[in-house]
């Protein structure tokens, strides 16, 4: 293997040679200067040490020597305390950055990146924290209205036995359908945990999208004429795609429900689907309330519903669009969602085989 020095090896070994060398040389100039002037001197002591140059230029260098070497040998250590000390301060909850000597700027960026991104985990670890209460709050939520209902009105049913028959008869028909509802709602949540869990597998095969879309739309005619809203389709025939149809269909089942539940009354809802080189995008844009940036980008999250569809204890948990874009990205595609000037866009992008 081969053996990399480390930069600040690198500095210090230069460092050193540089000092022995002008440690050398500067004692050799002393030498001849103190030659010379020793040499002029009649004084017994100055002509003794004159006679005695080398000696002297030899123990110059074993002292100077010793210092020099004792210095760089002491350095490496004070580099090591130096980060000891700094690697204690970077799990410390502030943003002091560390500061470190020159030669060590280098470990000095990179402990502050390293402390940067700890402090980072910890905020994501904490803002995970708070959303996964959150999201057991809505679920909660929506769970306990319904099986409120069906408990409060089963409790009638039980409390009065002669309960005249119609009576008896709504009281069930509200039950079941909270029951229903609750259902749909647990089975909603079991369908997300398998998407995250990747346990779920694609069914591929050849469809026709344009089919497809134009089935989804007669489904949705009763549901959308009843606030008078149509739907138009504006795509290629033949518009052939490698996909499962099933969760496909899903995709777009849960997009139009969301776009039937917050369009204005009396408006469009127009759909599009062209093929762009290898893929296929489809568009499904609406007129509604615009829906801020801030929930935008929150808008594929788990258990996310509008504030206004929070309130009621209608429509599903929040897993709709979560479950969409699973199901896109499992096909290797792309699903986003833009608003401005009272009209919410869907874009799906699919590729044209797997």
């Amino acid at each position: 293997m081969k053996n990399n020095d480390y930069p600040i090896e690198k500095k210090l070994r230069c460092k050193l040679y540089i000092t022995l060398v002008l440690y050398v040389v500067i004692g050799f100039v002393l030498t001849l200067l103190l030659g010379y002037v020793f040499s002029l001197s009649k004084n017994p002591v100055i002509v003794w040490m004159y006679w005695r140059m080398d000696v002297l230029f030899i123990f110059y260098l074993i002292i100077g020597f010793f210092v020099i070497f004792y210095y760089y040998w002491k350095k490496p250590w004070v580099y090591l305390n130096e980060i000891v000390e700094a690697t204690q301060t970077i799990y410390e909850q502030n943003d002091h950055t560390i500061a470190l000597s020159e030669p060590l700027l280098e470990i000095a960026n990179q402990m502050n990146q390293i402390k940067m991104s700890v402090l980072l985990s910890k905020q994501a670890v904490k803002e995970a924290e708070d959303k996964k209460n959150e999201l057991i709050m809505y679920l909660a939520h929506d769970i306990r209205t319904p099986l409120t209902t069906v408990i409060g009105y089963l409790s009638l049913l039980s409390e009065a036995p002669d309960m005249p028959t119609e009576q008896r008869a709504k009281y069930v028909g509200i039950a079941l359908k909270k029951a229903e509802r609750l259902e749909k709602l647990l089975n909603e949540l079991f369908e997300i945990t398998r998407y995250n869990t990747k346990t779920v597998s694609l069914k591929r095969e050849n469809l026709d999208l344009y089919c497809l879309l134009v089935q989804l739309i007669d489904e949705f005619y009763p549901t959308l004429s009843a606030r008078g809203n149509t739907a138009v389709l504006d795509a290629e025939e033949n518009l052939l795609v490698i996909a499962d149809p099933e969760k496909l269909a899903r995709v777009f089942n849960n997009i139009l429900k969301n776009a039937a539940a917050y369009s204005y009354p009396n408006t469009e809802i127009s759909i599009a689907a062209h093929k762009q080189n290898t893929n296929i995008v489809i568009t499904i844009q609406n007129h509604g309330k615009t829906i801020s940036q801030e929930q935008l980008k929150d808008i594929f999250e788990k258990f996310n519903r509008l504030d206004e569809a929070r309130l009621s204890d209608t429509g599903g948990a929040g897993l709709g669009l979560s479950i969409a874009e699973e199901i896109i990205h499992l096909h290797g595609g792309e699903i986003i969602a833009t608003s401005q000037n009272d009209t919410i866009c869907f874009t799906v992008t699919l590729p044209v085989s797997a």
